[in-house]
């Protein structure tokens, strides 16, 4: 699949000014991004900023009530996670759905077991499990010691690229990551980082959802902010550096209007230059 990005190619998934309400509560107003084969749309927001329920209905486990969400040019209402994934849209959560103390190969294929043989001798093909689980991670760049080893005692990165590598291998075009370097360490979010580029590499639309502009920026090509269920923006790469990304994350206007206040008391003066020093 190619990997080659073109503006004229219609985008794998779309949402339109989408909206979700949960009764009287507006969870998501107005949010509107496109995510294109090839290319990596980060959404970017604190606790509380609407990822979640984003996620939930790129991902099919809630209906948006507003706007329109297009798949491949088509409108598209989900009633269900199974109907989001049959058109090619797979969601790795950050909790992961892996079984600790099953090997890999086993994980690898959970719930999609490949069998030989015909009823009622039916029987899982454990050979051509293992060997395609090597070749899929093989081919990810992804080089485990041994895939009969437990899941469990790999890495969080190591993991979090397994569940990657699954997804491509059982035909997502659209790969949701939720927060997948949200519990990891410099090295380990680095480890991942690298499979989130591969991926878009083999022409896949990434959904990179995270909090944090360093991890976004040097694999991101379209940057989505949200705030309190708004959107701030939606950007292209070469809209913005990551200074200004930095910045608008941080709430650039609101950190210098405390930092003047603080000045202007008697115990703030410290504490104000201090966070300006962290300000972009």
């Amino acid at each position: 699949m190619s990997a080659e990005k073109t503006d004229a190619a219609a985008p794998l998934l779309e949402v339109r000014h989408l909206g979700k309400r949960y009764g009287s509560v507006i969870a998501l107003t107005d949010i509107s991004t496109t995510v294109r084969g090839g290319e990596v749309t980060c959404v970017l927001g604190d606790n509380g900023a609407g990822k979640s329920t984003f996620i939930k209905v790129l991902a099919g486990a809630h209906a948006h009530t507003e706007g329109t969400l297009l798949v491949e040019g088509s409108e598209r209402r989900f009633g269900s996670p199974r109907e989001a994934l049959d058109l090619g849209i797979a969601t790795v959560y950050q909790d992961l759905a892996v079984v600790p103390l099953m090997p890999v190969w086993r994980n690898f294929f959970l719930g999609s077991e490949v069998t030989r043989g015909v009823p009622p001798l039916r029987r899982l093909d454990v050979a051509a499990m293992k060997q395609i689980t090597r070749d899929e991670l093989a081919a990810m760049g992804i080089d485990l010691r041994d895939v009969e080893q437990p899941i469990g005692t790999l890495s969080g990165g190591e993991r979090q690229c397994v569940a990657i590598a699954r997804a491509v291998y059982f035909g997502a075009k659209v790969l949701i990551l939720d927060e997948p370097t949200a519990a990891l360490g410099v090295k380990q979010s680095g480890v991942v980082l690298r499979y989130i580029a591969k991926a878009r590499d083999r022409g896949l639309g990434v959904v990179f959802i995270t909090h944090n502009p360093h991890h976004a920026y040097p694999v991101g090509d379209r940057f989505l902010l949200l705030r309190r269920g708004r959107s701030m923006g939606d950007f292209a790469k070469a809209e913005l550096t990551l200074d200004e990304l930095v910045r608008m994350m941080a709430g650039g206007a609101e950190l210098e209007s405390l930092v003047d206040e603080l000045q202007a008391t008697d115990g703030g003066a410290g504490i104000a230059e201090e966070m300006k020093a962290e300000l972009p």
